[in-house]
This record gives structure tokens, C-alpha cells and sequence, in this order.
């Protein structure tokens, strides 16, 4: 298993500069290639870090959820990590090792390392390796709900968690969930997607759903709305509700990408 992440740099001056980026009333993608040093932030409160910030709620298309690539340089990090105490933040590891405190309690994650951090938590995060630390984070404003708990912190790791076969699909498309769906504390879920190469979504999918969408390993066709379109590491593709959608895994490995989606609340009226 591989874990893409923005390639960072500048491509040389040879490079066609028409690309494969696109915008529209219903998706976007986001190409590794546009994933460069020009378009990185720093963020107040974090030391020695990056940050590619890939989605933002935005009015008229995707508005619940931020998406961001990190990278923190050694003995970089942030003891303030999250400004919004509201908010909740599921982490990835794609690289290097993330030491994480989450309500006094110590994590290292290491490639693969999977976090949830509820809303409320007091957390930080540092790089106390050697190396750069690369993962992938997305936020979201918790929505809570009358009778139900808030969720609780964990940790867990991609290598850990069995992925599950989708029904009638001859084990070719399978699904790592972090979460139990029926667990109602959860308003969002943070999924790794996988198809072995030929899988498929077999139809269509249009849905109430919001997604983010970086692909993780592997090359796919993937159907946007009426476009099909190639992908490979460390694409994005960024759906508002109700976009159709469809992949075909190409290639001689697994497609995997790393999937969020907003569920089990109501929608705002």
C-alpha cells in the first residue's frame, strides 16, 4: 500500500502548461501537477509547516467540509492546532512519523496512521522524526443532535483495519471503514476506498453526499457528472451533492483513494 501526496516543487520550463485541472458547477479536479510550491499556506499557531488546502466550504457547491495536505518539517508542529473548538479532524499518514497528543494521551503514527479527533478535544501534533512528515486532514464542524453522545478520540491504522467487499461484486471493490455506519455520534465518515484493477462502480452514484476524493494509489476513469476523466496519485476530485459518479480501476494495481462524506443528519433547512 501507497500513500500519494502533493509532489510540491515546480515542473521545469519544457512543460506544456495546458492541463488537466478543471472547475465546473459540479466537481473539480485537482491534479497532482497543480499540487506545487506556489500554492501552499502557513497557518498561524503551526511551526515549520505547509499546507496544500485542496477544498473549503464554499457557497453554491461543497460547504461542509475542508480538506488540506500537511507537511511538517522536523520538530515542527503546532500546540494549537484547530481554531474552531466546534470542529472535528480526521488525519492520515502518508509519511514519516506524527506525534499526536489528544486529551493528554500520547500517539506516534507512522505510514498509515489513521486519527479521529472529536470537537471539544484538546490536542497537538509534532514532528519529532528525522524526516518530513506528510499527511493528509479534514475538517468539519460537528453537527450535534438531541440525544446523541459526542463522538470519542481514536487512533488506528489503515494496516489495521480490514477492509469490507461491497455486496455482488466478486470481492473486486472493497471499503476500510473507521467508523460503523449505524454509529450515529458520527456526522461524517472518512473512508479508504479500494478496486482491484478492472473493478468498478457498476452505475451511476447521485447522492445527497458532499465528497473529497485523493487518490492514494493506482489510475482509474472516472465518471464526473457527464465526464469521464484519467486519474492517478495524488488527483483530487472535489463533488458537490447530487454529482453522478462512476470509476473504472485501470492498470496492473489497486485504485485506492481516500473518500469523505458528510451523513446521518438532517439537512439544513
Amino acid at each position: 500500500m501507497t500513500y500519494a501526496f502533493p509532489p510540491g516543487g515546480l515542473p521545469d520550463q519544457t512543460v506544456n502548461p495546458e492541463g488537466t485541472a478543471v472547475f465546473t458547477e459540479a466537481y473539480a479536479v485537482i491534479p497532482a501537477v497543480t499540487q506545487r510550491d506556489i500554492v501552499t499556506s502557513f497557518l498561524p499557531g503551526w511551526d515549520k509547516t505547509r499546507i496544500w488546502i485542496l477544498a473549503r466550504p464554499l457557497s453554491g457547491f461543497a460547504e461542509t467540509f475542508a480538506q488540506y495536505a500537511v507537511e511538517i518539517a522536523p520538530e515542527g508542529g503546532s500546540d494549537d492546532p484547530e481554531p474552531n473548538p466546534e470542529a472535528q479532524c480526521v488525519i492520515l499518514v502518508a509519511s514519516g512519523t506524527l506525534t499526536l497528543m489528544i486529551n493528554e494521551e500520547t500517539h506516534v503514527l507512522v505510514e498509515g496512521g489513521y486519527a479521529y479527533i472529536p470537537p471539544m478535544a484538546d490536542w497537538t501534533l509534532h514532528n519529532k522524526g528525522t524526516d518530513l512528515c506528510k499527511f493528509h486532514m479534514i475538517r468539519k464542524q460537528y453537527e450535534p443532535a438531541e440525544g446523541i453522545d459526542l463522538p470519542t478520540a481514536f487512533v488506528t491504522s489503515d494496516k489495521d483495519v480490514a477492509p469490507i467487499a461491497m455486496p455482488d461484486c466478486d470481492e473486486v471493490w472493497s471499503t476500510t471503514r473507521f467508523v460503523e455506519p449505524t454509529d450515529l455520534r458520527h456526522d461524517m465518515h472518512v473512508n479508504i476506498v479500494t478496486f482491484k484493477p478492472g473493478g468498478r462502480i457498476p452505475f451511476a452514484e447521485t447522492h445527497v453526499m458532499e465528497h473529497g476524493l485523493y487518490v492514494l494509489q493506482g489510475t482509474a476513469e472516472y465518471l464526473l457528472n457527464k465526464d469521464w476523466v484519467n486519474v492517478g496519485p495524488s488527483d483530487f476530485m472535489w463533488l458537490r451533492a447530487f454529482c453522478p459518479q462512476a470509476c473504472i480501476a485501470t492498470g496492473d494495481e489497486p485504485f485506492r483513494y481516500l473518500l469523505y462524506k458528510d451523513v446521518n443528519r438532517h439537512p439544513m433547512l
